[in-house]
Parts: C-alpha cells; structure tokens; sequence
C-alpha cells in the first residue's frame, strides 16, 4: 500500500511538472506553487539544453530562437519516457516535420542526427571484412546465394530522402547556408552506421536505399535482387547487387552473413 501510494504521488508531481494548467494538490500554497514555477521551468531548460546537445547543427540551422521554440513544444506534447537524458529527442524530427512543415529539409536533417546519436550508443560488434565474408560463403551454392541474409552492425538505418542533406551538413556554419537551394531533382537515401566509436553517414541512390531498407528488414538477397531487376533491369541490377554488397563491405556496415 505505502509502495502505491508512493507511487501516485510521483505520478502527481510528474503531472505538475508536465502541464501548466493542473490543478495543484490539495493543501498546496501560492508559495509552493511559485516554487514548482521555478522547478518546472528549470526541468524543461535542462530538456531543451539536451535536445541543443543532440541536435546541434539543426538548431544552427534554423536559428537559436526558432530551435528553442520547437524544443519547448516537443517536450511539452511528447514528454520523456526514459529514466536517460540520451532518449529526450527521441521523437523530435517529427515535431520538426510538424512545426517545419515549409522547410521539409530541417526535419531530414534533424533525422541525421538523431540517427547519428542513435549510432553512436549502439551495440559494440565485430565487423566483417571482405575476407571474412568470403570465407564465410566460399561454399556457398547458387540456392545459398538467392537465401542469403546479412547482419548489419547495430544501429545501421536508411532512409530517403528529398534534399542534398550531405550538402547542407557540410554548409551548416556557412553564413548563407539557409538560402542555398537543397532540393533534389530525383530523391537519394542516407545511410548512417558507426565505424569504430564514429557514427559516419553517406548518400546514396534510391535504388541502393531501397535494397539496404529490405536487407535491414530481414529480406533475402534474392529477394532483394530480384526488386533491383524491377526497379533497374537485369543487367543493370546485377552489377548493382555486387557493387552495393561491396561498399558495404568496404565501409565496415555488415557484421555477419547466414543462409537465411
């Protein structure tokens, strides 16, 4: 009883913290409610001081005020699930796609970096070079091929998407970074993964995103292969099978390789 009750009064004063408009607990004075003022406003600077952290070049981009604004939002309408201050933007790209509906490129980036930051903390393990993987499918028959499935290092994503965002990383302190044009004729993906304690991101075509997205999901590489076809044609999606398979293996993103 005394562990529930504790319990609920946590829940309580969470809610006082979290929402403006609650009603405050009975017995509770002007005094005590100027003091949760303080500590309330205190608690949600630490947040956005974090989100800052995490996302220090989207804030750079759209300007300190701007960021602030969005931080505050996003911590008010999606408060923190986690005990960690690493998971406090968790969700936040989307409240940029919300909030930065005409400028769709804040929120790839703003996605970047969470991906980054997600990299970065992820799982340590081995990657697997060219030689390993090779001796790992030296005996592999042509059915083994088509079934193959890799593991990629934890914390390896893709996603499309619509803007030259590797442009604008690269641009992000440049004093006309916000008035360069970073929208793209055909759309590309960015890939993010770590290499060694790094997390590193690269872009490249649809076509390649779209083959790493199945492979991430768990598809086979026949599968996949036979998506390329599809989307390219045989001849074309046979050399762009290999080449994929060995930039990623030249870049250090596959950690194992079974027959599915």
């Amino acid at each position: 009883m005394a562990s529930a009750a504790l319990a609920a009064r946590q829940q309580e004063f969470m809610a006082q913290i979290l929402e403006d408009e609650a009603h405050l607990p009975s017995g509770w004075t002007e005094r005590h409610a100027a003091g949760l003022d303080i500590y309330r406003n205190a608690y949600r600077a630490r947040l956005v001081d974090a989100l800052r952290d995490t996302y220090e070049r989207t804030a750079a981009y759209v300007g300190e005020d701007a960021f602030r604004q969005a931080a505050a939002h996003h911590i008010i309408t999606h408060p923190p699930q986690s005990w960690t201050l690493d998971a406090a933007g968790d969700g936040f790209p989307g409240t940029l796609a919300e909030l930065f509906a005409e400028d769709p490129e804040v929120a790839e980036l703003g996605w970047l970096e969470w991906a980054m930051h997600e990299a970065f903390v992820a799982a340590d393990a081995k990657v697997m070079d060219a030689a390993g993987f090779g001796d790992a499918t030296s005996l592999f028959q042509e059915e083994d091929w088509a079934a193959m499935r890799l593991t990629f290092l934890p914390g390896t994503v893709q996603r499309p998407v619509h803007h030259d965002i590797g442009k604008l990383w690269r641009a992000i302190n440049d004093e006309d970074a916000g008035t360069v044009e970073y929208r793209l004729d055909e759309a590309l993906a960015l890939v993010v993964w770590r290499e060694n304690l790094k997390p590193v991101f690269m872009q490249v075509d649809a076509a390649e995103g779209h083959a790493m997205g199945m492979m991430l999901s768990g598809a086979s590489y026949g599968d996949m292969c036979a998506k390329l076809v599809d989307m390219l044609g045989e001849e074309q999606a046979v050399a762009k099978a290999g080449a994929m398979l060995g930039r990623w293996l030249h870049n250090g993103l596959i950690a194992g390789v079974s027959k599915g």
